[in-house]
This record gives C-alpha cells, sequence and structure tokens, in this order.
C-alpha cells in the first residue's frame, strides 16, 4: 500500500510540473519564437 501512495504522489509531482512547464510555454510564446528566430538568424549569418 506504501509503495502505490508514494508512486502516486510521484505522478502527481510530473502531471504538476509538466502543467507548469505548458503554461510557461504558453504565457511566453511569443518571446520565446523570438529568441529561436534570432538565434537561428545569427547561426545563418555565420555560417
Amino acid at each position: 500500500m506504501r509503495f502505490k501512495s508514494k508512486k502516486g504522489m510521484e505522478l502527481v509531482q510530473v502531471a504538476i510540473l509538466v502543467a507548469l512547464a505548458v503554461a510557461l510555454g504558453l504565457i511566453f510564446k511569443t518571446e520565446i519564437t523570438d529568441f529561436v528566430n534570432k538565434t537561428f538568424e545569427g547561426l545563418n549569418k555565420f555560417n
């Protein structure tokens, strides 16, 4: 019984972290996209 309870808590923690990552990704979507685009533009200019 204790093992299942601990495993369930770990799954809840993972689900919370995934939800938090998705929420942050949605909130900062434009900033992340701009950063990635600028990074690849810089790499293309370097070549």
